[in-house]
């Protein structure tokens, strides 16, 4: 071997320590801030179902319901395929997939509503009902007929609901504890929340139940549901939603947008009222922005446009759906909320169409990259990890099969798992 040349340099050593000492609180955080995403599966779609509507066969019955509409008003490939649009490629494996789904895991996530869905009951009632959603689900993480993620939508912070919704909470999560503990895939939802000391206080709350039963700090994580405007925009011009992230003190795991709340909240008449409004936009890329890199997950609205009625009707709100989540995936809004089970055979039609369309070119690109080899696009690290997580979405929900992902990648799931795994700082090491 030659000899190395010599690099000349002017900086002194200490120019660089002294650089990295000035930056030391910021290297922290950064890390405390902005973790990355958790890495785990999120759910496509949440479920609301009042307090005193849900019981131990509500899974199924939403299963059966979605599948008896299929066989009513599209009851093969083709006739979905030309309600929604489909590709003649896509219409068998979507629709074959979407039956399959509903008989086997016909909801992702599941939240048993205490709040707009229950309304004002006495305090009796609602008690009951909250011990017994403890009860149900504690039965069904059990029996392992549960939801991949269930919990409940408590009463908001504001003055007027405040004591009932910490009672129902409290009622709720001593139920779980005495049933055997809190399963993994619980979940809380803070609704209407306006400013960021409502979430403290939440904070506050989740700390002390830690307390009195002995369970590790933060072990309780909360979804944020943003419903008005002052959620978005404080007085002084600031993002709220950035400060809500931050009162969490790390338990914040999604931000729900709620259209119909927020939509009012700005005047937008009742017939306008969609995802798809200007007004939603912007909320939800304040949303989306605020939330990037934190490890928070954005979680789009619903349409309260029924799968009801005649076959005509049936179809047009499916269409409208079925766009409607399609829109929301493009914009990386992989959750959203299904409020009927006319819902959500058009919920995975959509996933699973934005799948699996996307399947061979993603992972002939993931392929290209892993193994260094050309091709008409140039991707970085940044953007395998994009790709990867993608295949891991598809994975998650059923769109895609580990086999058939194995075959055009030659990659398994730890492989997909290491490439989306990088954070922000080490991108350039997953390149090596």
């Amino acid at each position: 071997m030659g000899q190395q040349e010599k690099v000349a340099t002017s900086l002194a050593g200490a120019v660089s320590e002294e650089i990295s000492a000035s930056l030391a609180p910021v290297d922290a955080e950064l890390e405390r801030r902005y973790p990355g995403d958790p890495g785990t599966r999120q759910p496509v779609h949440t479920v609301y179902v009042p307090g005193d509507a849900f019981t131990a066969g509500t899974l199924r019955t939403w299963g059966d319901q979605a599948l008896a509409l299929l066989d009513a008003h599209a009851p093969d490939a083709a006739s979905l395929a030309a309600v929604l649009g489909l590709a003649d490629d896509l219409a068998e494996p979507v629709y074959s997939r979407v039956r399959a789904k509903l008989e086997r895991e016909p909801i992702e996530d599941l939240r048993v509503d205490f709040e707009d869905g229950y309304g004002p009951r006495p305090d009796a009632e609602e008690d009951a009902a909250a011990a017994r959603a403890a009860r149900l689900i504690a039965e069904a993480y059990r029996d392992g007929t549960a939801a991949p993620y269930m919990g409940i939508r408590m009463k908001c912070m504001e003055a007027a609901v405040r004591d009932r919704g910490i009672r129902t909470l409290d009622v709720f999560l001593t139920g779980l504890m005495e049933a055997g503990g809190l399963p993994d895939g619980l979940v809380l939802t803070l609704p209407k929340v306006t400013y960021a000391e409502q979430v403290s206080a939440f904070v506050r709350l989740l700390e002390a139940f830690e307390k009195v039963h002995g369970l590790d700090a933060g072990r309780l994580g909360f979804e944020i549901q943003i419903e008005t405007s002052q959620a978005i925009l404080a007085t002084d011009g600031t993002a709220t939603v950035a400060r809500m992230i931050q009162a969490a003190e790390g338990r914040a795991t999604g931000l729900h947008y709620g259209t119909f709340d927020y939509s009012a909240c700005l005047g937008v008449s009742a017939a306008h009222q969609a995802g798809d409004h200007p007004a939603a936009d912007h909320a939800k890329a304040v949303m989306q922005v605020a939330a990037a890199g934190t490890g928070v997950r954005v979680c789009d609205g619903s349409t309260n446009v029924l799968p009801v009625g005649p076959t005509e009707k049936v179809h047009d709100a499916w269409r409208l759906h079925y766009g409607l989540t399609r829109r929301a995936l493009s914009r990386a809004y992989y959750q959203g909320w299904d409020m009927h089970p006319g819902h959500i055979p058009t919920r995975y039609a959509a996933v699973f169409a934005f799948y699996r369309e996307g399947f061979e070119q993603a992972a002939a690109r993931l392929t290209r990259y892993a193994h260094r080899a050309g091709g008409d696009v140039m991707d970085e690290p940044a953007t395998a990890k994009a790709l990867s997580g993608y295949l891991l979405r598809g994975l998650d929900c059923g769109a895609l099969d580990i086999a058939e992902v194995a075959r055009l990648t030659g990659l398994t799931r730890a492989d997909l798992e290491s490439f989306a795994a990088p954070r922000r700082g080490d991108l350039t090491a997953s390149a090596q």
